[in-house]
């Protein structure tokens, strides 16, 4: 599908067909995509977890202020952080740039002690708030995705992170939830997709400068 109209075709699905299922290929495309977005420095401080499973599904419904879509999607995707991003995540990283590329150590030893002195100086806080920033990147990477796969999706905030790394056994990995996604077919008597979208004019939201 062209970009703009899988953009337009695309919108927060509020009603999920629950007897459809998306093919494994397409949630495949979905890792891929998620793997494949661009994060700062290269890091993935991120994980995502898929879930298909009615029964778990409805823990995590109860767990988003019983939010239908968590239940009745085809799966729901949950994009989580790493708690601790430090001097052995940043040299794992750098191991690997050097296994893949085959960049010569030497060379990539001062910018991995550079980017390790960086994040020992920052805040826990601060930490964190970039790696959620992160979570935002790869989702909006998700429902571009979506769209062009012609996936309905519902991109949400609202639930408890403490109860979905609970149940999906997130606490003990040292990872927390941040953002869900479930995603699957609209339902036909969704009456949202009839809706017509809402923008502020181009020449409003695009500033241009000589």
């Amino acid at each position: 599908m062209d970009l703009i109209k899988a953009l337009n075709w695309r919108y927060a699905t509020k009603r999920f067909d629950a007897d459809r299922v998306l093919p494994e290929n397409k949630i495949l495309r979905l890792k891929r995509t998620f793997n494949l977005t661009a994060t700062s420095y290269g890091l993935q401080p991120l994980r995502l977890v898929v879930v298909q499973d009615k029964p778990l599904q409805e823990k995590l419904r109860n767990a988003a202020f019983n939010q239908q879509q968590v239940s009745t999607a085809s799966h729901v995707l949950v994009i989580a952080i790493e708690k601790e991003v430090g001097k052995e995540f940043i040299e794992n990283y750098f191991r690997s740039v050097h296994h893949i590329r085959k960049t010569p150590k030497e060379i990539l030893s001062p910018y991995t002690e550079s980017l390790i002195k960086r994040f020992e100086k920052a805040s826990p806080r601060d930490i964190r708030e970039w790696a959620v920033n992160q979570a935002y990147l790869s989702l909006g990477s998700l429902l571009t995705a979506c769209a062009m796969e012609e996936i309905d999706s519902c991109p949400m905030e609202g639930f408890n992170p403490q109860q979905f790394d609970e149940i999906l056994g997130l606490t003990e990995l040292n990872l927390e939830s941040i953002l869900v996604l479930p995603v699957g077919y609209r339902a036909p008597d969704d009456k949202f997709a009839t809706f017509k979208k809402v923008r502020r004019p181009l020449e409003e939201m695009v500033l241009r400068r000589p």
